[in-house]
């Protein structure tokens, strides 16, 4: 699975070849109890690398509007101890925020080390949303992959393993589930106007992300590409990806302290 949603350095993403209604080869029952398990894993390998405390891991969410990225994070998480897991969700950029360059509010929210961050929407936002709605020069975004691929090398070589998906959803998908949005009175106050100004730029948005990805899928900041029409099958993506990365890790719980006997107890 990893490798089929893996863009590798150098190559596109080539949205084109890559059906968003996919079920990667399984059934949603397999899937289901699939993901189970990750969640187990997943839980018993945070509180490792919260025990050893030397690490961090960063998990990027990427994906126009509708692609579910809320429902992905609390699919993933749900049973993980909240304590060492932290989710910073980026919106439109305050007035202070404005006032200091585009990656200063996302280097503050990086994860401490023993920790997992989660980011739902990123600085990838000031290279492609930006761009879409004109609110940046062009020359000026046009530097922005590079230094991206720096400051995640940078946070790579200082102890946070990075993980970037691409939550890839169908246009058809997209407008089903803001038709959700609308028809839920628990969800309508989800949906914005602006949300529909994505729907007219739908292809704008897919083509600068074809660029920004194939810019900055780096052997140290990896993007994987995942189908977004089915809820089941992007959290079981993620969740492979993110156990994968752990156990690629192997972080180790410190010796525990040699004067505590449990038979003094």
């Amino acid at each position: 699975m990893k490798d089929e949603l893996h863009v590798k350095p150098g190559d596109h993403p080539h949205f084109a070849n890559r059906d968003p209604g996919s079920r990667l080869g399984l059934e949603k029952a397999e899937g289901t109890k699939r993901l189970e398990k990750l969640q187990e894993g997943l839980d018993l390998l945070q509180g490792r690398l919260f025990g050893e405390g030397k690490r961090s891991v960063l998990l990027v969410i990427q994906g126009l509007d509708g692609s579910g990225k809320d429902g992905v994070i609390r699919s993933v998480f749900t049973g993980v101890n909240p304590q060492a897991v932290e989710v910073h969700p980026f919106r439109a950029p305050s007035a202070s925020e404005l006032a200091h360059d585009y990656l200063w509010r996302v280097h503050a929210v990086t994860p401490e080390r023993g920790t997992i961050g989660v980011f739902n929407r990123s600085h990838y936002e000031d290279v492609v949303t930006v761009d879409v709605l004109g609110l940046v020069p062009k020359d000026v975004v046009r530097n922005r992959p590079r230094h991206i691929r720096e400051w995640e090398r940078m946070l790579s070589e200082e102890g946070t393993a990075i993980v970037k998906v691409f939550l890839h959803v169908s246009k058809d998908a997209q407008a089903q589930r803001f038709r959700d949005r609308l028809e839920d009175p628990e969800k309508r106050w989800k949906f914005r106007a602006g949300d529909l100004d994505v729907r007219t730029r739908f292809d704008a948005y897919m083509a600068l992300y074809e660029e920004a990805i194939a810019e900055t899928s780096t052997e140290w900041a990896p993007w994987y590409v995942v189908p977004a029409d089915h809820n089941w099958v992007k959290s079981l993506a993620v969740a492979t990806l993110l156990v994968d990365e752990l156990e690629r890790m192997d972080p180790q719980l410190p010796e525990p302290d040699p004067g505590v006997d449990p038979d003094s107890i």
